[in-house]
């Protein structure tokens, strides 16, 4: 498994800048197995993860369905400052990242905020939760105004972490994040990214990168 990873990068409060001196070390990552073993009647897990090593490594064609619907968990794995591994595909494939970025950001972001802050509402929050919700927006309205994925937001940790150990009252959190979205909202307007991501481009790296892979036991 180890020699099939392309690349191994942090995310989570460590690449966040959102760190404490409890938190784990989260690592994400693609693999890309041999041709042979992909077609074979065993073929190969979409993911494999490790509770014990706090990591998950998606195959490759799973990682870049899931960045080409901008899903912000993968989309950090591209522009995290962490990487530990990185090999030239994988180095082609963060030179080309800006070929996932698309309005579609504004619904992933925007509609998971929106439908986990309604639970919040019924239920006693999840302080470390509600931490990274309200982090979710402001990543969001960046990716759309500057058409970056913003992984470390060190300019809010206080505030980040002051909800984290629940010192923000409810009423004044859903003030921000209404803020937040009425910002978001009118980056969602603004944006110059394109309506969709380039699809295009994307296949032909997946198709380059199965390709290396035949004949490779």
């Amino acid at each position: 498994m180890d020699e099939w990873i392309i690349y191994k990068c942090v995310i989570g409060s460590r690449a966040y800048g959102l760190d404490t001196p409890e938190s784990d070390t989260d690592y994400r990552g693609i693999y890309l197995p041999p041709a042979d073993r992909h077609w074979s009647f065993a073929g190969v897990p979409e993911q494999i993860e490790s509770d014990e090593r706090q990591e998950c490594f998606w195959e490759i064609e799973k990682f870049l369905s899931l960045a080409l619907k901008a899903n912000p968990n993968v989309l950090e794995c591209l522009y995290t400052p962490m990487v530990e591994k990185m090999t030239p595909l994988a180095e082609e494939l963060l030179a080309m990242r800006s070929a996932f970025l698309s309005r579609l950001a504004y619904q992933t972001y925007n509609s998971y905020v929106l439908s986990q802050f309604k639970k919040l509402d019924a239920n006693a929050p999840k302080w470390k939760h509600v931490m990274h919700l309200i982090r979710l927006l402001l990543t969001g309205i960046t990716v759309l105004e500057k058409g970056i994925v913003p992984v470390r937001v060190e300019a809010y940790r206080e505030q980040l972490l002051a909800i984290r150990k629940g010192e923000i009252a409810w009423v004044d959190i859903n003030r921000w994040r209404e803020e937040l979205h009425t910002r978001l909202d009118k980056a969602f307007v603004e944006t110059t990214l394109p309506a969709r991501p380039d699809y295009d481009r994307v296949e032909a790296f997946l198709l380059k990168a199965r390709r290396t892979m035949v004949n490779v036991s």
